[in-house]
């Protein structure tokens, strides 16, 4: 079991930045997959970033690519989002995600590449 609580959501205006944390209990956080999605109000949740369980190796959604670093801590169970030059259509809630590692990007980039959510934490980006 991996629970998983995300913090560091808020206001911001457009061009700034956050950083989202995730932390993760449980004693297998280092075997698993980490990623980031996000809903806006009325869409679909989509994928942001995910990150290896080692960390070597990361991969995002086109459409931040170049603003957000996803990166991980697996001593303190911890995986974070750099979100840098935000824009308004950045606002949704973020959720943190664990998933097992089979291999490719492809379910990562998936909700159903996922077995563990947190709760979510809300990034509003105001124009």
């Amino acid at each position: 079991q991996v629970q998983l609580v995300e913090s560091g959501g808020g206001l911001v205006q457009a061009g700034g930045s956050l950083r989202l944390s995730c932390a993760a209990s449980g004693r297998t956080f280092s075997s698993y997959a980490m990623g980031w999605f996000r809903q806006a109000p009325g869409k679909e949740r989509e994928f942001v970033a995910a990150i290896m369980w080692s960390g070597s190796s990361q991969y995002y959604a086109d459409s931040v690519k170049g603003r957000f670093t996803i990166s991980r801590d697996n001593a303190k169970n911890t995986v974070l989002l750099q979100m840098n030059s935000l824009k308004p259509e950045d606002t949704a809630v973020y959720y943190c995600a664990a998933g097992r590692w089979t291999g490719s990007w492809a379910p990562m980039t998936r909700k159903y590449g996922y077995d563990y959510w947190g709760q979510g934490t809300q990034v509003t980006v105001s124009s």
